[in-house]
């Protein structure tokens, strides 16, 4: 009877488990996991952290030492998915016309070794639950652990920090401006004429100094402008580094502008693009939680 409750606790562990890692893994615009074999190597792993987390309930009631010391250093190996996939990432961060960033690249890595311990988790406590209440308890108790596994997907994205809006771009002479923020000076007259024909300005106004700070870091414009064009599309080739899009800050305010010469010229859409691009771990900054820097903005 003890056997068979160790052994139903494990496959429920197993299945949501195995569930959670499923509905975390899916292949949008940013194009990874795009491959079949990615898919099975995720699914791969998210099993085997399911049965890592399934088992460890009747391995700790049992108090088996020698299982329990393995366990743990199944479980350390985990550690290596995010320097692979950050050595993925980064050799085909190579290829792209406008490449991700090592911000971008070093999040997604994160990312994904952050849920296989999530599946282990959620495999954790539905076996546990299962094991010291009963299976009627256990499903609503896993339910919750899918719904919150699914919630944790979503952080925060660049329009709950800043207002994104259109700005206009304009030539004074050579020197090309979207507004008053100046960004290159471009001396042919067919690129000037290219970029007043195809080109869309956006001008991102952060909330408050910690957005300013956020959007000041240059792992984060990376990010904006990668996402941007691989939703938009970009009207560049290797060798037009002019049309390569650019990002410049306001030093007075902290106003970001970006000029973008996409292949879908609606400016709604890109507007869209840019609020949707996930704020970088790596670029989060809070200098209203310092003391210091709290008086600075008072």
């Amino acid at each position: 009877m003890i056997a068979e409750r160790y052994l139903i606790s494990t496959v429920l562990g197993v299945i949501f488990g195995v569930t959670t890692r499923f509905i975390m893994l899916r292949s949008d615009y940013r194009q990874y996991p795009g491959y079949p074999h990615g898919y099975i190597t995720h699914l791969s792993l998210g099993f085997i952290a399911s049965v890592l987390g399934g088992l460890a309930v009747p391995i700790l009631v049992e108090k088996e030492l020698p299982a329990i010391a393995f366990m743990s250093l199944a479980a350390t190996q985990f550690r290596d998915i995010r320097e692979i996939e950050r050595k993925t990432l980064i050799n085909l961060d190579q290829t792209n016309l406008v490449p991700r960033g090592p911000d971008y690249i070093e999040g997604i890595a994160r990312v994904f070794e952050s849920r296989n311990y999530l599946v282990m988790l959620t495999a954790l406590i539905v076996s546990g639950t299962h094991y010291f209440t009963s299976f009627a308890v256990s499903m609503p108790v896993g339910a919750a652990a899918l719904w919150i596994s699914y919630s944790l997907m979503r952080g925060r994205v660049i329009g709950d920090i800043a207002t994104v809006r259109p700005g206009e771009i304009h030539f004074e002479g050579p020197n090309l401006f979207v507004e008053n923020i100046h960004f290159m000076n471009l001396a042919r007259e067919e690129v000037r004429r290219t970029i007043m024909e195809r080109g869309l300005g956006v001008v991102l106004e952060p909330h408050d100094d910690n957005a300013r700070a956020t959007l000041a870091n240059n792992g984060q414009r990376m990010a904006i402008a990668h996402d941007a064009v691989t939703q938009l599309g970009i009207y560049k080739d290797v060798d037009t580094a002019e049309f390569t899009p650019v990002l410049r800050r306001d030093l007075d305010t902290g106003r970001i502008a970006m000029i973008i010469l996409p292949l879908e010229t609606d400016l709604e859409c890109l507007l869209t693009a840019v609020r949707q691009v996930p704020v970088l771990e790596s670029s989060l900054s809070r200098p209203l939680q310092s003391r210091a820097g709290h008086g600075a903005a008072d």
